[in-house]
């Protein structure tokens, strides 16, 4: 058995923010847009926000909005299924044409840029792990960042997702919307969870990383105290620690 504490946390889509926001779509759930405001990351240089795609974005805004001070520089897990798959899309369309691949669109199609952008702009000179999860996302995310909080006191942990390019659709599942999940994880401070494989694999599971993602926001919210998830055909439960 994993323990850990949630010092705190942030999660934001398209029209949510705060903690109640999401508390009341979880309870009521309606169909959210695919895309954020334009005027996002205000407080970033144009030079790297223009680097940024919604993906990116939404990771990014996430972590500031928690409110890590650079000065910290705590570690950090970076967490996506794919990365940025319009993106790299857009790349192989170029190589499809015979064009050159644009050298802008190459450095940011890697799976730790948008971790790499973060860190340029916070002066973050931590570790940084990026993680491509493409089942099982909150799973596999937290089992590193638990891991690297046996030599760290705190560890930054993202998980963040955007809906597949329209080709990708018909072979697997996702997201219908973007969106990020920002939480520090601490030894000592916050709200303790649990966490611990079963061996009994509960029925009905499916592995479906946006639903993975939205059980661990009802976690985070009170909205259940327990959530279910199989990782490599194991089941894991998280739950808050009794007090």
């Amino acid at each position: 058995m994993l323990t850990f504490n949630v010092e705190s946390w942030v999660a934001i889509a398209p029209g949510l923010a705060k903690e109640e926001d999401w508390k009341s779509w979880l309870l009521n759930r309606y169909p959210i847009a695919q895309s954020f405001e334009k005027d996002s990351l205000k407080q970033m240089p144009p030079l790297l926000r223009r680097r940024l795609n919604t993906l990116g974005k939404s990771a990014v805004e996430a972590v500031l909005a928690l409110g890590v001070e650079e000065e910290e520089c705590i570690p950090s897990v970076f967490s996506s299924r794919h990365g940025d798959t319009g993106l790299t899309l857009s790349l192989l369309e170029e190589m499809g044409r015979d064009e050159p691949m644009s050298p802008k669109g190459f450095s940011l199609a890697v799976h730790n840029a948008v971790a790499g952008l973060y860190t340029i702009f916070c002066k973050n000179t931590s570790n940084v792990t990026a993680i491509s999860a493409v089942d099982d996302l909150v799973v596999n995310s937290l089992i590193e960042s638990v891991g690297q909080l046996q030599t760290a006191e705190r560890v930054l942990c993202v998980i963040y997702d955007m809906p597949l390019p329209e080709l990708y659709r018909p072979y697997s599942s996702g997201p219908s919307f973007p969106y990020a999940i920002a939480v520090v994880l601490s030894r000592s401070q916050g709200e303790s969870y649990l966490f611990e494989q079963v061996h009994s694999k509960p029925t009905g599971m499916e592995s479906n990383s946006e639903v993975d993602s939205l059980d661990f926001l009802s976690l985070l919210t009170g909205v259940t105290s327990e959530m279910v998830s199989k990782s490599n055909g194991a089941a894991w439960v998280i739950k808050k620690a009794a007090h």
